[in-house]
C-alpha cells in the first residue's frame, strides 16, 4: 500500500479495496445472504463503520509517517481494548497490566513525538488504533453463532461505501496503472476478506490470550517488511520505542483474565 497511495488517493484506494472484496465474496458463496436479518445487518453495517473509521485514520497516517511506525502504533489497539473494557464492561485491570499501558505509552511517544509535539501522521494512526479496538470490542460480542462468512461480507462492503462517500469530496479515482490495481486485488483478496472471515470465524470462540499473542506479529512483521520492501531506516526510535511497546502489548495480553465463557449471552472476549 505504501508506494501505491503515491499514485491513487487514500479514499479510493481503500473505496476499491473493500468494494472487490465484498463482490468477490457475493459471487463465491451467494448463499450466505440466506443468514442475513435485519439484527444481523445492523451489526454487521455498525462493526464495518467501526472498521472503516480505523482504515481510513491508519491509511491516511501511513502517507505521513514509516511502514514500521505505523504497525507499532496501530498495535496499541492491544491496549486500548482492555482499557475500554473496564470502563464500559467494568473488568478488572491489574496494577501489571497498568505498568504495560504506561510502557506501551512510553514506546509510542519515542516513536512518535518530534520535541514536544506528536507527528501528525503518528496522530491518524494512533486514531485508528482506537477505532480498530472498538470494532474488536463490538466483533468480540457478535461474532459469537453467527455465519463468519455474511458478517465478513457486510463489513467489506461497508467499509467500501464509507470510503466511496469520503472520497466525493476529492473525486472517486480508478486506479491508473497495473502496479496500483495489483495492490488493490492482493489487499482485497488477502488483506481483506480472507483475513477478517479467519478473524471473524477466530473470535467466535478463541481465547483472549490467543488471539492476542498470535496478532502481536503483525507489528514485527510490519517492521521488519518495511525495513526490507521500501527500504525504510532501522533508527534507534524504531528499535527502543518498538521494544518498549512490544513488551507493553504482550504484558497487557498474557495477564489478561477475560476468557470467553460457555454461555453465548456472557461472552465478553475482549482481546483481537
Amino acid at each position: 500500500m505504501k508506494d501505491s497511495l503515491d499514485r491513487i488517493d487514500v479514499n479510493s484506494f481503500l473505496a476499491w479495496r473493500f468494494i472487490v472484496a465484498a463482490l468477490l465474496m457475493a459471487i463465491l458463496r451467494p448463499q450466505a445472504f440466506r443468514h442475513i436479518n435485519g439484527n444481523f445487518l445492523l451489526r454487521g453495517v455498525f462493526a464495518g463503520l467501526l472498521l472503516g473509521a480505523g482504515y481510513i485514520f491508519q491509511t491516511f497516517g501511513l502517507t505521513q509517517t514509516t511502514v514500521a511506525k505505523t504497525g507499532f502504533i496501530t498495535g496499541l489497539y492491544a491496549v486500548f481494548v482492555p482499557l475500554i473494557a473496564a470502563l464500559f464492561f467494568k473488568h478488572h485491570i491489574s496494577r501489571v497490566q497498568w505498568g504495560a499501558v504506561a510502557l506501551a505509552t512510553i514506546g509510542m511517544a519515542i516513536l512518535s513525538f518530534h520535541g514536544l509535539a506528536i507527528g501528525h501522521g503518528e496522530l491518524l494512526v494512533l486514531i485508528g488504533a482506537l477505532f480498530f479496538a472498538l470494532h474488536i470490542i463490538g466483533l468480540s460480542r457478535w461474532s459469537p453463532d453467527r455465519d463468519p462468512y455474511a458478517l465478513t461480507m457486510i463489513q467489506m462492503a461497508t467499509v467500501g461505501l464509507l470510503a466511496l462517500c469520503a472520497s466525493f469530496k476529492g473525486g472517486f479515482h480508478a486506479p491508473h496503472d497495473q502496479g496500483v490495481w495489483a495492490v488493490v486485488i492482493y489487499s482485497a483478496l488477502f488483506a481483506s476478506a480472507f483475513a477478517f472471515i479467519i478473524q471473524t470465524w477466530a473470535q467466535s470462540f478463541m481465547a483472549a490470550t490467543s488471539v492476542g499473542i498470535v496478532l502481536t506479529m503483525e507489528y514485527i512483521f510490519a517492521a521488519i517488511f518495511g525495513i526490507a520492501l521500501v527500504h525504510e531506516k532501522l533508527t534507534w526510535r524504531i528499535g527502543i520505542g518498538g521494544l518498549c511497546m512490544m513488551a507493553g502489548l504482550y504484558l497487557v495480553i498474557l495477564f489478561d483474565d477475560t476468557t470467553p465463557s460457555a454461555s453465548v449471552d456472557d461472552r465478553e472476549k475482549i482481546a483481537p
